[in-house]
């Protein structure tokens, strides 16, 4: 088998959020991929990077109060920690507000002008009602005007996989106000994609780029029909890349710079490992590989081949689509403690079941992969514990102190059926048949329990005359286990590490699995994997749960500190509306922790006489309990109460600050009473 050169992609995560279990479905998909390509000799290199452009990153850095480069250091220093703790390795972790991304993107616009495809005209677009300001695509939701299904961003539905302009949508609402938005006109840049049509319709259906579904829904919804011009450019202000020559008044819409840090992160690579960048990306010896979500297959399928195409760069040899991540059917939900970001599931679960489990689901198809908790405790507990790690724990003991055979005993042709099993197996693994791989080594072990069950080694052990029957079927029994872990690495990368350590062989080679370990020593056996409790997974979903009120006390007390950061003043308001908004003086009558939760006090408030309010306050970080009690505060006293975890939530109390732990209560001095308005 000659040696390929492979260079393999995700999609890159936005830098303005945490990594979750649906993200993970692809990154531990992209990973297993890699990891079978370099178990079968290939060079391969997996890249990725932070999509860090946008107005989304402007304003979430403006909350808090931080520049845009400072906010997405923050949050890629999380994305990499996360991606670190399920065991998915990079070659190299880039990000789109790199140097090497803005000479990429200039050289790349300069390759498009050059071919007459770059045209400027005014547009109407939106812009919010309140603020004035422009609206970027994700701003605005309402229904789809092909499929019409509701809650739709404004530039794809998520639902139908319709692609359109956010003023397309049915009944579009402002995200930024909850306002309908107005309309405006701003100038744009756009690439005329429609002069790329020939070549675009040959690409995607050439069954070798795309799987056939997608290469259908390309044909049904884009081709065959002239392709609309692509809006390239979004107005100052904006985070991003100004567009050269437009003095600042123009910059790429993050979609046009994103791919393109594919090929910026395989520059620092290069730079790191003195390898030549046109031997990755302009080599037609070299595959190309994107592993992405299906929301996005229009942008990769279409503009991306069409970038590349134009700029004389090698094109996508595959791109690699899958479907959503579910639960219980149902999309991940906060309220239901589905929505589980990456940190919160590490803190009570092994990833290696999140690992196994999708790797058990995923095909080779773009159907949804739908989790089921049951099912995912059953197929763990029984395969990798009960099948997989309980073959090597119950015979490596035996032979802790004599060893392997010096030569292969007869195991009725056990080894020899699972070393011929390997071709089909890596057949499933290089065509992203997961599911089928995952069945196919299973099938192996349950060929092998029998063994060991049959030849009752524990028994053996206590009969000096049969010590060398023991070793000969401990020799089987862990050749056959060894062979499970090859065959399992690329899904499980740390099991595998610890039969390495457990058999003195570091498992590297796929070629491994066609021959017994034979006359070595085996090292005293250590846990590997304990069983899924459903305890762990019940916490993971109450802490979930938890993070979702949490989120929403912040919102109700407004006195977490991180939504009044930086803020620039409001719109102007009348006399009339701010009458409504009834402010008392309360007194902390009680001031007790919150436990379950990380940021939240109960307090206790009177507003004179016998009326008493609960209220949650984010404060834990800033101030102790106890200091609290007898301080009159400033509370918002007709707001709707919330009904949380912890109880219900009747008010807000007032306070300033930079951050959870830098709170100021806004407090009033003791000339005033309990009950009094603020006026």
């Amino acid at each position: 088998m000659s040696e390929r050169r492979i260079l393999v992609t995700s999609a890159l995560p936005y830098a303005n959020g945490p990594i979750h279990i649906g993200h993970l479905v692809e990154y531990i998909q992209t990973d297993i991929w890699v990891r079978f390509q370099k178990l079968r000799g290939h060079r391969c290199i997996y890249l990725c990077a932070d999509d860090t452009h946008g107005t989304a990153i402007m304003k979430s850095a403006r909350q808090r109060g931080i520049s845009e480069r400072a906010f997405i250091a923050e949050i890629q220093s999380e994305h990499e920690r996360d991606f670190h703790g399920f065991h998915i390795e990079f070659d190299n972790y880039g990000s789109t507000d790199s140097p090497h991304n803005r000479k990429l993107c200039d050289q790349i616009w300069q390759a498009l002008q050059d071919k007459g495809l770059i045209v400027q005209r005014q547009v109407t677009e939106f812009l919010d009602a309140t603020t004035g300001e422009s609206l970027p695509d994700r701003f605005v939701t309402g229904s789809c005007p092909k499929c019409q299904a509701e809650n739709q961003y404004g530039d794809n539905c998520d639902k139908c996989g319709a692609s359109y302009t956010a003023t397309d949508l049915i009944n579009p609402i402002s995200t930024v106000s909850d306002t309908p938005p107005v309309l405006g006109k701003q100038d744009h840049f756009f690439v005329e994609i429609e002069a790329m049509h020939a070549f675009l319709d040959a690409w995607t259906q050439d069954e070798n780029h795309l799987q056939v579904e997608v290469a259908n829904y390309l044909k049904g919804h884009f081709l065959h029909e002239p392709l609309r011009d692509w809006d390239v450019s979004r107005p100052a202000p904006y985070f991003g890349f100004p567009i050269p020559g437009t003095d600042e008044k123009h910059y790429w819409y993050v979609w046009f710079d994103a791919p393109i840090g594919y090929m910026a992160s395989t520059q620092e690579w290069c730079d790191r490992t003195g390898e030549e960048f046109d031997t990755w990306w302009r080599d037609d010896q070299t595959e190309i590989h994107h592993f992405i979500g299906k929301d996005i297959q229009y942008f990769h399928c279409l503009f991306w081949p069409a970038m590349l195409k134009a700029a004389n760069y090698s094109l996508p040899t595959r791109v690699h689509i899958h479907g959503f991540l579910t639960v219980g059917g149902e999309k991940m939900s906060k309220s239901k403690g589905t929505f589980v970001k990456a940190s919160t599931y590490l803190k009570h679960l092994d990833p290696n079941y999140l690992r196994y489990y999708y790797a058990s689901k995923l095909g080779p198809h773009v159907d949804d992969l739908d989790m089921n908790l049951d099912e995912l405790i059953n197929r763990v507990n029984a395969d990798l514990v009960g099948k997989f790690v309980n073959l090597g724990s119950r015979t490596a003991k035996f032979v802790a102190e004599c060893g392997l055979s010096s030569r292969y005993p007869d195991d009725g042709g056990l080894f020899e059926y699972a070393a011929q099993s390997g071709n089909e197996i890596a057949q499933a693994y290089e065509h992203g048949d997961y599911n089928r791989a995952m069945r196919l080594i299973m099938s192996l072990a349950d060929r092998a329990n029998p063994y060991v069950e049959s030849a009752e080694p524990w028994k053996l052990k206590k009969d000096p005359d049969q010590l060398d029957r023991l070793q000969d079927v401990c020799t089987v029994a862990l050749n056959l286990f060894r062979q499970l872990a090859i065959y399992l690495s690329p899904v499980l990368p740390e099991l595998a590490e610890k039969v390495s350590n457990l058999l003195g062989d570091p498992l590297v080679d796929w070629q491994q699995s066609q021959s017994p370990l034979l006359g070595t020593p085996v090292a005293r056996f250590q846990h590997m994997l304990k069983r899924v409790d459903d305890k762990d997974i019940n916490l993971m979903i109450e802490e979930s749960k938890e993070r979702e009120d949490e989120d929403r006390s912040s919102e109700h007390s407004a006195d977490s500190g991180e939504h009044l950061l930086a803020e620039p003043l409001a719109d102007e308001c009348t006399i009339d509306d701010f009458v409504n908004v009834d402010l008392r003086v309360a007194r902390v009558l009680e001031a007790a922790d919150v436990p379950e939760a990380n940021k939240l006090l109960k307090l206790t408030l009177s507003l004179g006489g016998e009326e008493k309010r609960t209220v949650f306050a984010g404060i834990k970080q800033a101030y102790q309990p106890e200091v609290l009690v007898g301080q009159l505060v400033i509370m918002v006293a007709n707001l709707k109460p919330r009904k949380m975890k912890f109880g219900v939530s009747e008010g807000m109390i007032l306070a300033a600050g930079l951050g959870e732990k830098e709170v100021f209560m806004l407090t009033v001095h003791d000339g005033a009473s309990p009950g009094q308005r603020i006026h």
